[in-house]
């Protein structure tokens, strides 16, 4: 039992703040998506959309976020044209969840703990919305390689930097560092 314990430990602490973390984002979802008469995303999906119409207009797009009136996505509008969609789950809170629980689960000083999680949150957001306005503008210009760029890409980017700053996490501020 004893060689198991930190095994327990990692998986109690994990799931124990994934679950607390899911229950309060699930819940801030019921509050703030609506689909009664009219779609309404949530606000932080809004937001990464408007964040990518920021971005993208740094570089001289014409382009506009818009409500989608049919599904709960917030259409990417670029030149005129409807070239992609933000949904619930591109906002990256999603892997912000998973990415804290496993930092919380990898612990180290409550400080570094702390500031890593909040720090690299940020991080993957911003490198989210950036990823999403590269993708908007490649779907524009290459729309025949939509898949290539959604499917395998653009994940990779994002999957990429999570596991990078986990790497660097548990080698670098951890408790359970070399």
């Amino acid at each position: 039992m004893k060689k198991h314990k930190s095994i327990i430990i990692f998986l109690l602490k994990f799931f124990v703040t994934y679950f607390l973390l899911v229950s309060i984002y699930n819940t801030y979802l019921q509050k703030s998506q609506k689909k009664d008469n009219f779609y309404q995303t949530s606000s932080i999906t809004a937001a990464v959309a408007n964040q990518t119409v920021d971005v993208l207009s740094v570089f001289n797009y014409n382009v506009k976020a818009a409500q989608h009136d049919k599904e709960m996505s917030v259409k990417l509008i670029i030149e005129g044209k409807y070239t992609a969609r933000v949904i619930e789950g591109c906002n990256s809170i999603s892997l912000i969840i998973l990415f804290v629980s496993f930092i919380v689960a990898f612990s180290g000083s409550l400080k570094a703990t702390i500031l890593f999680s909040i720090l690299g949150s940020v991080f993957i957001y911003v490198v989210n919305v950036l990823r999403i306005a590269f993708l908007t503008v490649m779907i524009y210009k290459y729309p025949n390689q939509v898949g290539v760029l959604h499917d395998l890409i653009f994940p990779a980017i994002i999957y990429g930097t999570i596991f990078l700053l986990w790497v660097l996490w548990v080698n670098k501020f951890s408790n359970y560092k070399k």
